[in-house]
C-alpha cells in the first residue's frame, strides 16, 4: 500500500502515513529500521509493507524494492 507521510519524529523513528484512502496508518521504529533510509520529509509519497496480521513490517520509497 502506499501513502504520504503526514508526520516522522527523528528521535524515535517512528511516524504516521496518510492512506490514499485517507487512513492514518502508524509505523513503528522497526519498520523504518528496515527500509535503510535515513529520514523521511512531510508529505513525502512511500510505500508500506505488512505481513498477515497488517503489521507494519517495512516503510521504503515507491522507487526502491
Amino acid at each position: 500500500m502506499q501513502g504520504t507521510v503526514a508526520t516522522f519524529d527523528e528521535a524515535s523513528r517512528t511516524g504516521t502515513v496518510l492512506l490514499d484512502d485517507g487512513v492514518e496508518v502508524g509505523f513503528p521504529a522497526a519498520a523504518f529500521d528496515a527500509s535503510g533510509l535515513r529520514h523521511l520529509r512531510l508529505g513525502q509519497r512511500v510505500r508500506l509493507d505488512h505481513d498477515d496480521v497488517g503489521t507494519i513490517t517495512k516503510v521504503t520509497l515507491p522507487t526502491l524494492p
